[in-house]
């Protein structure tokens, strides 16, 4: 029993798909909810990255197609051991929704007019906007250094919700801005 159990806490392959499991099984309303959970497992429990390389994957994940929740996933796995370790991660984190939702659509065919499951689930809905926003707050602290991550925040921020811009066009852009605003200081500090 004692090998078993060691097998289970030693071995990472066993250890990257359980996180990922356990993820992809708790973390209700989405990858953004996921966050502030992932970066607890990954940076602090098992110590396989440190912050700095979570919001690295984070910013990678959130820059590519697909879900955030299955790309942050595949990013560390593959970081920690390569295919192997980015399928049993990606695997991990899907495997929970998918038994869950055919259970859930079969079930709520029969209950969808009952007041408590209405209720539960706008319950739900407002606890993951809660983490969501923790997972904004706790991102930004991390991130927004200078003056020019405030502004770049606050512009992609506002062209989102108040002129309706299109999400992928504000990485772009901020791909963009970004790599002028670096070019522009290296040369300043070249001239220096």
């Amino acid at each position: 029993m004692d090998r078993l159990k060691g097998f289970f806490k030693n071995n990472i392959y066993w250890n990257l798909f359980a996180c990922f499991f356990k993820l992809g099984l708790f973390t209700i309303g989405g990858g953004m909810a996921m966050i502030p959970i992932m970066q607890e497992k990954i940076c602090d429990k098992y110590k396989w990255m440190n912050e700095e390389e979570v919001l690295d994957c984070i910013a990678i994940s959130q820059s590519l197609p697909g879900v955030i929740a299955i790309n942050m996933a595949t990013y560390v796995g593959y970081a920690k051991k390569g295919w192997k370790g980015a399928l049993l991660t990606t695997f991990g984190v899907i495997l929970p929704s998918f038994i869950i939702i055919i259970f859930v659509v079969s079930l709520l065919r029969t209950i969808d007019e009952n007041p408590y499951v209405r209720g539960a689930l706008e319950g739900i809905k407002a606890a993951a906007t809660g983490l969501i926003a923790f997972a904004a707050w706790k991102m930004g602290k991390q991130t927004l250094k200078g003056a020019f991550q405030w502004l770049a925040a606050f512009c992609a921020f506002a062209s989102i919700v108040f002129l309706g811009a299109d999400a992928v066009w504000v990485i772009l852009a901020g791909i963009a801005v970004g790599e002028i605003y670096y070019a522009v200081c290296a040369a300043k500090e070249g001239k220096a």
